[in-house]
């Protein structure tokens, strides 16, 4: 990985990285007559020097700004309105999506929402929602700060109900950012929590992407290489981090991303409910429940499991040196490996079984997963 050299990739669109490259921004909305932006962020992010650096950069350029960061950490419907409203009030031709998986989510939403006006939730891809986005969208630029969810290459949102919080989820081909910036630089300042949590995010994507069922061997190569990436540099980029080891990180980050159009599985389904149910962070919960839910797949699929190991260069290249891996990643990021240590308790656990059935990513599990393996294995992991 070579941090000091800027590159364009065109893939799934064209994706600009590398140190500095946040500076090209300013540029790239003049050359597209765009003056208004709407910059959808969280609160966090939303105060740290290197946002404020980026507003500045756009209004010394003549461009009036409007910032929305007024979202919660696990995005839900009234969000999306309130951000919808705020770029129809102030007359923006433009979203620039600034943050990580929840700004994103929440940007990508806001794209969809200005053009297409019926009930949000019409446009859930889990229910045929997608047919009815046809209107035009406003230009979407996102800028990823964080190396987890990969959102900024993402073509769908995943939005909760504001009262049952269930997940939903928005797609459509036109959701694609017109342009990424992906600047590694602008990671640098992560807690080592964010980073550890963001990045076995990151390494789920890519694991779930490569044992997920249907026959998808592009997206597989991603994950493969994408999760080599992270397993390199996710202990240097979590305790002694450097500029070499965020930039690993960003572009595995991307990769898992990529890969996971081919599907998710059982982890992402026991994660899902931790943050619906109980507000954990996202990749916290699959933090915890990664070892867990591949332990889970191993039988029937030892094959994988071998090809996995050996990407990772581990001695026991084996489902079960897999899981034991996992762990002892966990441990090495200060990540706790049981839920008991996340305030997770027995009284929990029935209604996220309950929750976790429901959820869209366990059907491209390799193996079915019933509510009762939901139960036995959040039982395993308390």
């Amino acid at each position: 990985m070579t941090p000091d050299f800027k590159y364009t990739y065109n893939f799934p669109t064209p994706y600009r990285f590398g140190p500095g490259v946040i500076a090209e921004l300013p540029a790239h909305l003049k050359q597209n007559n765009l003056k208004h932006p709407l910059i959808a962020t969280d609160p966090v992010v939303a105060k740290l020097p290197f946002f404020t650096k980026i507003v500045e950069s756009l209004k010394a350029e003549g461009m009036e700004v409007t910032v929305f960061y007024d979202i919660h950490k696990n995005p839900v419907k009234s969000d999306v309105l309130k951000g919808g409203d705020v770029y129809a009030e102030n007359n923006c031709d433009c979203i620039v999506g600034i943050g990580g998986g929840a700004a994103m989510d929440v940007a990508r939403a806001i794209v969809l929402r200005i053009n297409h006006r019926r009930d949000l939730f019409d446009y859930d891809d889990l229910i045929g929602g997608d047919i009815y986005v046809t209107e035009e969208v406003p230009y979407f630029i996102t800028v990823p700060t964080t190396c987890g969810t990969g959102s900024e290459v993402g073509r769908s949102a995943i939005i909760s109900e504001d009262e049952s919080h269930r997940k939903r989820i928005l797609f459509a081909p036109k959701l694609l950012a017109k342009i990424v910036f992906a600047d590694p630089e602008l990671t640098m300042d992560l807690p080592p929590f964010v980073t550890a949590a963001t990045g076995i995010d990151a390494l789920t994507h890519n694991m779930e992407a490569y044992i997920a069922k249907m026959y998808h061997p592009i997206c597989e190569g991603i994950a493969l290489e994408g999760m080599n990436v992270i397993a390199k540099y996710i202990e240097r980029a979590t305790n002694n981090p450097d500029l070499e080891s965020r930039t690993g990180m960003m572009i595995g980050s991307s990769m898992g991303a990529i890969a996971f159009q081919k599907g998710l599985g059982v982890v992402h389904s026991l994660a899902h409910p931790l943050s619906t149910l109980l507000d954990m962070h996202h990749g916290l919960a699959n933090a915890i429940m990664i070892p867990y839910g591949m332990k889970f797949n191993i039988a029937g699929f030892e094959d994988k499991f071998v090809r996995m190991a050996q990407n990772i260069g581990l001695e026991d290249q084996s489902g079960e040196g897999i899981v034991n891996w996992l762990f002892d990643l966990n441990k090495k990021l200060g990540l706790p490996t049981k839920l008991s240590d996340a305030g997770v308790k027995a009284e929990h656990l029935d209604q996220l079984a309950d929750l976790a059935i429901l959820d869209f990513c366990h059907p491209n599990n390799p193996k079915p997963v019933t509510r009762e393996d939901f139960k036995k294995i959040y039982e395993e992991a308390l």
